[in-house]
């Protein structure tokens, strides 16, 4: 389950009906749908989007979303600093960022336009975010390194980073 920090207030969230409100606040939709396939975490990602179908069908006519995939990040892959550089700046985006934890662990800061406090959204197994476009945010993985996550998209080309290049993301 996700752990939600406000880092400005020395806060931490653990309760999931904390979590999912606080979220809520920000605009950022919270599900936790656990562990709940008979699905290996290291299945293929045809078996994996298979096993969540459902689920994936529901959210594409929900959110409308075309398509969906399996990113799948380790520790081990080439030049992997610098793919997260892509995604460490402050950024947004022109549609809604939509990620099913399946294995791992994954950060979202979310910087939220009313000016309120950052909070940093830690993710692993079972988790379900929806960051709306336009929301400000940066990703990082946890020291392992590692996640393996479905990911939704509104368009069949996927989302391009709209830097804001304001630096934020730099004191957290």
């Amino acid at each position: 389950m996700a752990v939600v920090t406000i880092p400005d207030k020395n806060l931490t969230l653990t309760d999931a009906d904390e979590i999912k409100n606080h979220l809520a606040a920000i605009g950022i939709d919270y599900e936790y749908w656990g562990n709940s396939k008979d699905v290996s975490p290291d299945a293929s990602a045809e078996e994996i989007l298979a096993a969540y179908e459902p689920e994936i069908e529901k959210l594409k006519t929900s959110g409308g979303y075309v398509t969906a995939d399996v990113i799948d990040i380790k520790a081990d892959i080439p030049n992997l600093d610098a793919m997260l550089e892509k995604f460490r700046p402050e950024h947004w985006h022109d549609e809604d960022e939509v990620r099913f934890i399946v294995k791992g662990c994954g950060i979202f800061h979310i910087a939220p336009e009313n000016g309120g406090d950052v909070t940093a959204v830690k993710m692993t197994a079972g988790d379900l975010i929806r960051v709306p476009r336009g929301t400000r945010h940066w990703f990082d993985l946890d020291e392992t390194r590692t996640v393996r996550a479905i990911r939704l998209f509104q368009d069949a080309s996927g989302w391009t980073p709209i830097y804001t290049e304001s630096g934020l993301e730099k004191n957290y």
